[in-house]
């Protein structure tokens, strides 16, 4: 089996607003906000969820790295 796409992955963060500038600045990546106020960042198809450590939405990571 060979992997040709990947739909999203998920990374837990001190702060989802100095995230989005940062990644938006440096690597010119474009802010999602959805429903619920929840946040991803987009490249091209490709798309970061974005929690925020301690109110993360479910389903969550147990031990987050």
């Amino acid at each position: 089996m060979r992997i040709t796409g990947l739909d999203h992955l998920v990374l837990t963060v001190a702060s989802i607003e100095r995230t989005c500038a940062f990644y938006e600045r440096v690597l010119g990546m474009e802010r999602e906000i959805f429903a619920g106020g929840r946040s991803a960042l987009t490249f091209g198809r490709q798309k970061i969820n974005l929690h925020e450590a301690g109110c993360e939405f479910d389903p969550r990571a147990r031990h987050a790295v």
